[in-house]
């Protein structure tokens, strides 16, 4: 087999990060079905998309009929992704 089928072969899990929130633990604990958690994003910023826990590109949300999908708009900076999380 050729090296290209193998390549074609790897499957890889992608994800979506919508935004982040730090809040105390008995918070956390405390909330139960209906409760909000507030992120730190906006309704026009980019998401974050994940290839195995890295980001490798920025998006936005779309409606295509009834699926909830997610539009690639550029790649990734790692830099910017690591900021954000500290």
């Amino acid at each position: 087999m050729s090296g290209q089928s193998q390549v074609h072969r790897v499957t890889i899990e992608l994800s979506v990060l919508l935004g982040r929130s730090r809040m105390p633990m008995h918070n956390l604990l405390k909330m139960g079905r209906g409760a909000v958690i507030p992120l730190d994003t906006r309704e026009s910023d980019q998401l974050w998309i994940l290839a195995n826990g890295h980001p490798i590109a920025r998006g936005e949300i779309t409606i295509q009929g009834e699926r909830l999908c997610i539009t690639i708009t550029d790649a990734a900076d790692v830099h910017e992704f690591n900021a954000l999380a500290a």
